[in-house]
């Protein structure tokens, strides 16, 4: 895996953002934002995949962290990200590394897992508009999910011009869209 002080590797995915097929790009993204975090995640529609990225959502990172670009990687097609996104209603990208080069970049790629060949590990990365890699996490247990609360400790860390702004938690995200406080 990379690790923090890393220099990440450049790349662009097909993927579905807003509901239209598009093609984004690091390095692109990084000269629009002052960070993009990136989500491997094994399968669409998985239990836990879509618990942990209806959690993201939930959290709005995207609108409430100035800069910060969300993304969301795994091996699936462009056409079950789309319903993927319309089915549990997530508005950041999906980006679809079919071939796990880019989580193999990343040293995220399992050979197999599940009966399945070539699946990232659940992973988390941090990445500043230098493309160093200030956040990282994966695990091999497809059923553990990353430390959100470290997650956003790492994205405040970066945004210096936030303070006095009280951020929201993965713990103040409901279901529903609503938030406490």
């Amino acid at each position: 895996m990379r690790c923090e002080g890393a220099r990440a590797p450049a790349f662009e995915l097909p993927g579905v953002s807003d509901g239209t097929q598009t093609r984004l790009g690091l390095t692109d993204a990084l000269a629009d934002n002052r960070a993009v975090v990136l989500f491997f995640y094994p399968f669409d529609f998985s239990p836990v995949c879509a618990t942990e990225l209806c959690a993201i959502q939930n959290a709005r990172w995207f609108d409430c962290t100035p800069g910060l670009a969300v993304w969301g990687i795994s091996p699936d097609s462009t056409y079950a990200h789309e319903a993927f996104a319309d089915e549990y209603a997530l508005t950041f990208p999906l980006l679809s590394d079919h071939a796990g080069a880019i989580a193999d970049a990343f040293g995220v790629l399992q050979a197999s897992a599940e009966d399945h060949d070539r699946v990232p590990e659940r992973a988390v990365f941090l990445i500043d508009a230098d493309r160093v890699i200030r956040y990282a996490w994966a695990s091999s247990d497809l059923s553990e999910s990353p430390d959100f609360g470290a997650v956003k400790a790492a994205i405040d860390d970066l945004q210096p011009d936030t303070a006095g702004v009280a951020p929201r938690t993965i713990s103040d995200a409901h279901d529903d869209g609503t938030t406490d406080g």
